[in-house]
């Protein structure tokens, strides 16, 4: 066991990283890279040629800059940390009861609006009165969702018999007045990245992923026991692997901000699923932004908990060290009652055992109304030179929410130091495709799309001194962070979720049978997002602003404009200070006339059948 310091008012810590400043690097300045754009036939040889000939793979790793990793002298002074698990323990005082009930009905917190989406409280109103039941819900839910294929595309798998069951129990239990909470025939989508008993999982690949002996993983588990009602598996990006979520494969999920940019991936379906109105809550998964990103692009709340915190047993990730499961919702009541069932502390985990369970939400300070009840810290860390390197469209956007907490809300931001943030996103993207090149079988590798032969074929070039090189960069970072952590407790490290606002489809991308490579955009747009998972900590995207999309306009609010996220990173464990700053935010950006965003024009009014 480890603390960051004898201060009594400080948590304590399992695994916290030695104290350690890290060097003084020059200012972080954006690398345009050098990595080759490839799409169609030319991509589809290239991809082929990596799966049968080394030496491509090899070409490819060394143009990375991966190998750079060695001549960084002053990470041989760490030891390799290969697993980022930090465990803030519960305080004497805290009951260690697992938080069965999350929260009440969230409907003092959250009031309904006209252009927001329908809350998981409305539903669960609608049942109480009986001006509706959960199955009235999900029979319109399924006939939405089959009759329009820009919402099919984003389920893999809809099993309407296990949906309708679900829904049917649970408009018993509201008849016989006894429901099972807040959850109880809310509708919730859940990324094929988990394992759900009775559904198959393929990672929206061509390779059969399911469990032999089937079973349902923890954390998603904790949504049926509270009788939210799964309406089945979400697209993703194949394996997981890149971030726009084009698929060419299994179909690509639609933004429905504007059906000319992504939704972000990998968790895009889900992030489509709830940005479309179709549910209030998703599941994502996220190994290099993969649930903050597409949160942010379709202007959705999304959360990256602290690594280990959810139990993804009994599924395997293909990311051990960088993966995770969390929410993503479109408000940040909703946000924090999924998270509060998700991270139900698994007794048969070794490592989610060891974590507090979650508060509820009535007594978490995130709930309070009134700025002066906070006592959670008020200070926004800001490494200037890496923040400044978005796009003028998102500064602009970012820096308004964050006037907004200084002037009214008693934020403080200082300016900090982040050393080879370059080197080390290097290092996190060495690492997860490592990973992932390793736990895909070679044998399956002609059966992916051509970008993937491609990553994992440069991953399975990694040799054991640029892993372990890597592992001694995680170690610099999180003693860095720690180090920063002590000096100001409570800190978030605030950025944009993505420096881009959007990512536009590219003409034929959409159709494409062999999709696109665009390594250097990938990176460029994970430029904030990666830090959090190769160091384990929390990290929490709100929507601040929209904005005018460039070169593409067709089809969304405001004349196509497109949503932009904010991001903030906690110490490990600090979950309720991402609340607190998220739920300040989400006040601000939807201040009654004066809103800095809005539901898309994509929006469906999928509750619209039970207002007759």
């Amino acid at each position: 066991m480890s603390t960051t310091a004898d201060d009594k008012n400080r948590p304590r810590f399992y695994g916290y990283p030695p104290i350690r400043k890290g060097p003084e690097t020059p200012p972080y300045a954006a690398s345009p890279g050098n990595n080759p754009v490839l799409r169609g036939l030319p991509l589809a040889i290239v991809g082929f040629l990596a799966t049968k000939f080394n030496l491509v793979g090899s070409f490819l790793w060394s143009n990375t800059g991966f190998g750079n990793l060695r001549q960084i002298r002053e990470i041989d002074d760490y030891e390799p940390r290969y697993d980022p698990t930090v465990i803030k323990l519960p305080n004497n005082s805290t009951s260690s009861k697992p938080n069965e009930e999350a929260s009440n009905d969230g409907s003092a917190e959250y009031q309904e609006a006209s252009n927001r989406h329908y809350s998981a409280a409305y539903y669960t109103s609608g049942y109480k009165t009986g001006k509706f039941t959960p199955t009235q819900v999900v029979t319109g839910l399924l006939e939405q969702i089959s009759a329009k294929e820009h919402h099919s595309v984003a389920f893999l798998q809809i099993i309407p018999k296990k949906v309708l069951a679900a829904a049917e129990a649970s408009t018993a239990r509201y008849k016989s007045g006894q429901p099972l909470g807040s959850l109880d025939g809310v509708p919730v989508a859940v990324k094929d990245e988990a394992d759900l008993d009775g559904y198959e999982k393929s990672l929206a690949s061509r390779i059969d992923y399911t469990r032999k002996n089937g079973g349902t993983t923890w954390c998603v588990q904790k949504f049926e026991d509270a009788g939210a009602i799964i309406v089945g598996k979400t697209n993703m990006h194949e394996l997981g692997l890149d971030i726009t979520n084009n698929n060419p494969i299994k179909g690509t999920p639609v933004n429905p901000y504007n059906p000319s940019y992504y939704t972000g991936g990998s968790s895009g379906g889900s992030a489509s699923a709830v940005s479309s109105g179709l549910v209030p809550i998703a599941h994502g998964v996220d190994g290099g932004g993969s649930i903050r990103l597409p949160a942010a692009w379709c202007g959705l709340y999304g959360l990256k908990p602290t690594y280990g915190r959810l139990s993804i047993l009994p599924t395997v990730s293909l990311a051990a060290s960088n993966g995770v499961m969390g929410p993503m919702a479109s408000n940040m009541t909703d946000l924090e009652l999924a998270y509060r069932h998700l991270a139900t502390p698994d007794p048969s985990n070794p490592t989610s055992s060891l974590f507090d369970p979650p508060p509820s939400s009535s007594s978490s300070p995130s709930s309070s109304s009134s700025p002066s009840q906070h006592h959670h810290p008020k200070i926004l860390g800001i490494c200037n030179p890496w923040f400044s390197t978005s796009h003028p469209s998102v500064l602009t956007a970012c820096n308004a929410a964050l006037d907004h907490y200084t002037s009214s809300l008693g934020y403080e931001t200082i300016p900090i130091p982040l050393p080879y943030l370059h080197e080390g996103q290097l290092a996190h993207a060495l690492t997860i495709l490592s990973e992932i090149s390793t736990g895909t079988p070679a044998s399956a590798l002609a059966s992916l799309t051509p970008a993937n032969q491609l990553l994992l074929s440069v991953g399975a070039q990694t040799p054991t001194q640029a892993f372990l090189q890597a592992q001694k960069m995680r170690a610099l970072l999180m003693a860095h962070l720690a180090f920063l952590w002590t000096e100001y407790p409570g800190m978030l490290i605030v950025t944009p979720t993505t420096p881009d606002p959007g990512w536009a489809v590219e003409e034929g991308d959409r159709e494409s049978k062999y999709g696109f490579s665009d390594a250097d955009l990938s990176l460029r747009n994970m430029r904030f997002v990666w830090l959090a998972n190769f160091v384990g900590a929390p990290a929490l995207s709100i929507p601040v602003g929209m904005v005018e999309p460039e070169g593409k306009t067709g089809g969304g609010a405001g004349g196509g404009k497109v949503p932009v996220g904010l991001m903030a990173m906690g110490e490990w464990g600090d979950e309720e200070g991402l609340m607190e700053w998220g739920r300040r935010g989400e006040e601000w950006a939807w201040k009654k006339g004066e809103e800095k965003v809005w539901r898309a024009e994509g929006w469906v009014d999928a509750g619209g059948w039970t207002k007759g």
